[in-house]
């Protein structure tokens, strides 16, 4: 593996589609991403499968789970979380006008009562409260109104599910854009 300076990683080539380009190991140029983790944790794959069994479970639309998967993305400034969930948000026929609109949701008019409470749910767990807790009860009334019991537990599996993968995107860096088991270098 190829050792970068924190600046050499925070300078990226991209492709015509914004993607980075895939690079092996044995290619002279710096390593984009770390080894695959699942050599080294194949315990890991059990709790993605369960973790994604969790959010395919019917109880809120795969479009808001990739909205609010969207804006967690583009709030912990991962480049691979924003790539991925635009894609897929596209994949299902989404709007352009809806995905571009997810960075400034509060404004746009074009998101459902539920998918705002998404957005604001997702955004009050990853934005530090400097004035008081994160979640406050007037948020999960709200949030409650929209969303039953399985719902609701759907939605905050769904924000995990980010949670969970967060360091791995921050810190192991996989390769925007390409699919799951292919965007590490190895």
């Amino acid at each position: 593996m190829v050792v970068r300076t924190p600046r050499e990683r925070s300078v990226r080539q991209y492709d015509e589609k914004g993607r980075l380009p895939h690079v092996h190991a044995h290619d002279d140029r710096p390593a984009v991403a770390h080894a695959q983790p699942l050599p080294f944790l194949p315990e890991l794959a059990e709790v993605a499968e369960g973790l994604h069994k969790a959010l395919q479970n019917g109880a809120i639309p795969q479009t808001t789970i990739h909205l609010l998967h969207l804006r967690a993305g583009q709030l912990l400034g991962s480049t691979y979380f924003t790539i991925r969930e635009t894609g897929n948000l596209r994949r299902i026929g989404e709007s352009e006008e809806r995905i571009t609109a997810v960075a400034t949701w509060r404004d746009a008019t074009c998101f459902t009562d539920a998918e705002r409470i998404a957005l604001e749910l997702v955004e009050a767990v990853l934005t530090p409260n400097p004035s008081g807790e994160r979640v406050p009860d007037e948020l999960y009334a709200r949030a409650s109104a929209h969303y039953d019991d399985k719902a609701m537990w759907t939605l905050i599996m769904a924000i995990s599910h980010i949670g969970f993968f967060t360091p791995a995107a921050l810190i192991a860096k996989p390769i925007p854009g390409m699919p799951p088991g292919q965007n590490y270098t190895e």
